[in-house]
């Protein structure tokens, strides 16, 4: 059976202009970091991307070694994209990165212009693809000259194999750098991807500022912290639980008494506003106007819409965020 999304989709989502550039980003985005290689459910990935669609989920973020193994999310991606959604795809964004090890060798890592356009080759055939909307340098190279990284991003535009340049994991200095050699090239910076959650806060020292001062949109992955900000952890380990897993960046060491005690505080006060506390983390990115989008993962539909559930209330009294930072330090 072909498959037919929902006539209502574009209705039920919030879209937000991204930076000072023409695009608008669902403010709820899906990120195919976890959930979506080789060793996952073929069945329910399609049913994850089907319902995220039907949502109004236009943007799909993915990188070259996203799995695993590396590179089978977009495998897996390109298949259900050309099987089911190609008369969809200029509906789209869909963006992939590159700047973490993919082949071995002095070729297959950071930012060489040798390394960053064959790895978009490469991402392109996986998912048998003309092009990506948005093309990211994946983290700062400290040896590759910062110039060398962006010309590849402004060859990538220019060559037709992306329409759009981002950047990910950089701080703030250095985005300000990136965006003034991108600026020059005339391929602006459109989106920058940082790490930050209710307990990653580092965006806050000085990156939002560089973005808002440069035009540049912001979207972060991680808001929930690889499941930290969620229900899942407050009664222990979860078997299958990406802490239980061998494979990933969560561990089971992490998970402190102190954390938990954390967790339990922001999950009562969630309550209090009627959200779950995953709702409730992704909201309380969304409140900011610099922050364009929110990167969410999800391993099943049910979790997919209760995120979703989070643009029902993006608002927070003073004495709420009072509460959320004296809740962080416990």
């Amino acid at each position: 059976m072909n498959y037919l999304p929902s006539t209502e989709r574009y209705e039920q989502m919030k879209y937000r202009r991204c930076g000072l550039s023409g695009i608008k980003l669902p403010a709820v985005s899906l990120g195919l970091w976890h959930n979506f290689g080789h060793v996952d459910n073929k069945d329910e990935i399609r049913e994850i991307l089907f319902a995220a669609f039907d949502a109004g989920i236009t943007h799909f973020d993915l990188a070259n070694n996203y799995g695993p193994p590396p590179g089978s999310a977009e495998e897996n991606f390109g298949k259900i994209l050309n099987a089911d959604f190609v008369s969809y795809r200029d509906e789209m964004i869909i963006s992939t990165k590159a700047g973490y090890l993919m082949w071995p060798g002095p070729y297959g890592d950071f930012g060489s212009r040798k390394y960053m356009i064959s790895s978009l080759d490469q991402s392109l055939r996986r998912m048998g693809i003309d092009y990506v909307d948005i093309f990211y340098h994946h983290r700062p190279d400290p040896e590759t000259p910062l110039e060398e990284s962006m010309m590849a991003l402004d060859h990538a535009v220019r060559s037709g194999k992306a329409l759009y340049a981002g950047i990910s994991n950089y701080p703030p200095e250095r985005t300000r750098e990136a965006a003034a050699i991108l600026k020059s090239l005339g391929t602006p910076c459109l989106i920058h991807q940082p790490k930050y959650s209710m307990l990653v806060r580092d965006p806050e020292d000085g990156l939002l500022s560089v973005l808002e001062e440069e035009g540049i949109g912001c979207i972060p992955f991680s808001p929930l912290a690889q499941g930290l900000l969620t229900e899942k952890y407050l009664q222990g380990i979860p078997e299958g639980s990406r802490a239980d897993k061998s494979h990933g960046f969560l561990k089971k060491h992490q998970i402190t008494p102190e954390l938990i005690k954390r967790i339990s505080g922001l999950n009562e006060m969630a309550k209090e506003r009627g959200q779950s506390l995953a709702q409730m983390s992704l909201s309380w990115l969304l409140k900011d106007s610099r922050v364009t989008s929110v990167l969410i993962g999800a391993s099943s539909v049910n979790q997919l819409h209760d995120s979703l559930g989070s643009l029902e209330n993006i608002e927070f009294s003073r004495e709420e965020l009072d509460k959320i930072e004296n809740l962080l330090k416990i």
